[in-house]
């Protein structure tokens, strides 16, 4: 804890916590300030005027960012005959129909996005209690069940990055790591901002998006300013 304490101290040498940053400042300072042994995650987190209890505010999608977010991502695909070979061909990790249902059910979960074919929904649909809350559920509005299977894995594996507003009106997302270029980080974090205010739903009143601030694993969080934000 001591140690953690004594990085966290360091990090913040310089910052002034009250400084509103550009997106492109901030990314210069996370990555300046990147000194553990491992490749962080740059993240942005924008906290907006909605209640998602509401659906007529609810916050959601998916964005592919411009260069990925350096991060293998795992795809299950729901999918038979035909379609099954095409999810295999464009780099699906895991393809099956009630056999991957039946491992799913047993705890095997070893996938960051779940595809479905719109015929195989009968059978996803009984893994809405395990998928659901852990955001996993296939949903056409997000172009996971599809019948182009390969479009969506192809797009799953080079960087498509789904967001989901939470509890709290707090919507969050990897945005590349500390190895990528400043230019690189900063194009997919405009990317992500970007996608999310367009996102802004037909219920929300008021200022959509309050507050915003990017951080890395184990750097600060630095505010960003709204105001530069370009809508």
């Amino acid at each position: 804890m001591a140690k953690t304490a004594k990085r966290m101290q360091k990090a913040l040498d310089g910052i002034d916590r009250e400084k509103l940053y550009t997106v492109e400042e901030a990314v210069a300072e996370l990555k300046a300030r990147s000194k553990v042994k491992f490749d962080e995650t740059i993240e942005v987190a924008m906290n907006l005027g909605v209640d998602p209890r509401h659906a007529d505010q609810m916050v959601r999608g998916v964005v592919s960012l411009p260069h990925g977010t350096g991060k293998t991502m795992r795809v299950a695909v729901f999918a038979r005959d035909a379609k099954a070979e095409e999810a295999k061909a464009a780099g699906a990790d895991i393809v099956g129909a009630e056999d991957l249902m039946e491992d799913i059910q047993k705890g095997n979960m070893d996938f960051d996005r779940v595809i479905a074919t719109p015929d195989m929904m009968a059978v996803v649909g009984r893994l809405g209690k395990v998928l659901g809350p852990k955001g996993l559920m296939p949903n056409p509005k997000l172009g996971t069940v599809t019948p182009d299977v390969k479009g969506a894995v192809e797009a799953a594996k080079a960087g498509q990055v789904e967001y989901r507003v939470e509890k709290a009106g707090i919507v969050h997302g990897g945005v590349g790591k500390a190895s990528f270029d400043e230019a690189q980080i900063i194009e997919n974090a405009k990317a992500f901002i970007g996608a999310v205010v367009k996102a802004k739903p037909t219920g929300a009143k008021g200022t959509y998006v309050k507050k915003i601030a990017m951080s890395s694993s184990m750097g600060p969080g630095l505010k960003i300013d709204t105001s530069a934000i370009d809508a």
